[in-house]
């Protein structure tokens, strides 16, 4: 009995971080429902949070991977976008106004997003592991010549044109819940597992904490690299897809705003941004409380852009509350130290 109520003790210092946000998340919601009049807690606004929040969910899962690492990838939202702009010119052309079978247009149209986005990570991944260039500077070259890509490809107009059947995949419901959010409720149990039970996800924060010792431990940091921010672009076409599904179309500035709201949810979930340390349910409870912020400010009705400067804010003192965390931690070691000698 000791050991088992040392073992939950054990659990829930680890997790401490979780279930302070998880605190945080419902003060957001009571607060919300207050000022909204229960607007906020009705149907309609949680099962348009269940369709939405998924792909933001994705590109912040794909955002955490890399900043394990010591690293980020500037350009997850441009790769998203570039690789549906190809699915759906694709999908259009296979599908030719109903003159083509929908399900062969469908299943070459996405197989062509996921192995456009997958290309996509791997040149981050080459140019950062086997070249040298660091990862904003990677990354930011490839947002802008998958920007640059995505509308030569469209001439900046949206492509529509697909499958009625492919409206499915945004707008279907499983058990009574939106099938995006099935769909990230099993990515996030496959990604728990992929990094925080298995030797390569030991590896990730290897590399994050210290990229020299643990090449010298005998580890390809190149291949694990090329590994993470394919891994990451995978995630981001997976938000795209939801989005082409969602629009019924692609265009090139399609999930432009969850490029920095991915960086929040990232950094509030408690990852470092220095690389090394981070937990996946942490990040999935960040990405709630950003979803509810940004849901309830829409109810009620505040500026769009007031509410960008929000969330610039809110990564500032998540940043500020890091740092200073980190400088009390570190003071605190010197101490005992001191006294030690």
């Amino acid at each position: 009995m000791y050991n088992f109520l040392k073992q939950t003790r054990k659990t829930i210092r680890s997790g401490s971080k979780e279930f302070m946000l998880l605190g945080v998340l419902v003060v957001i919601a009571f607060i919300l429902t207050v000022l909204t009049k229960g607007k906020f807690i009705s149907m309609a606004n949680l099962q348009s949070m269940a369709s939405q929040l998924p792909e933001f969910g994705f590109f912040t899962l794909g955002m955490m991977i890399c900043i394990l690492t010591g690293g980020i990838n500037l350009a997850v939202v441009n790769t998203a976008a570039m690789s549906s702009i190809v699915g759906a010119l694709v999908m259009v052309k296979i599908y030719a106004g109903g003159q083509g079978s929908a399900g062969t247009a469908i299943a070459i149209g996405m197989l062509a997003v996921f192995a456009v986005a997958a290309l996509g990570g791997l040149l981050n991944g080459f140019a950062i592991s086997f070249i040298g260039v660091t990862p904003m500077l990677a990354t930011l070259a490839t947002m802008i010549m998958f920007e640059g890509i995505g509308l030569l490809l469209s001439k900046g107009n949206a492509i529509s044109g697909f499958p009625e059947s492919f409206i499915w995949i945004g707008s279907a419901k499983i058990l009574g819940m939106p099938f995006p959010m099935v769909l990230f409720i099993v990515a996030v149990i496959v990604y728990y597992i992929l990094l925080e039970h298995t030797p390569w996800g030991k590896r990730v924060y290897m590399i994050g904490c210290n990229p020299i010792a643990t090449r010298y431990s005998g580890v390809n940091n190149n291949k694990v690299l090329m590994k993470v921010y394919m891994i990451s672009a995978i995630c981001g076409a997976l938000a795209a897809l939801l989005i082409m599904s969602r629009y019924n179309s692609a265009k090139v500035d399609y999930g432009s705003s969850y490029l920095m709201k991915s960086v929040t949810a990232t950094v509030l979930g408690g990852t470092d941004i220095n690389g090394g340390y981070g937990r996946v349910m942490g990040t999935v409870v960040a990405v709630f409380i950003i979803q509810s912020i940004s849901s309830g400010l829409n109810l009620l009705n505040v500026n769009r852009f007031l509410t960008d400067v929000i969330m610039g804010a809110l990564l500032i003192l998540v940043l500020v509350i890091n740092f200073a965390s980190s400088v009390v931690k570190n003071a605190r070691k010197k101490k005992q130290n001191a006294i030690k000698a």
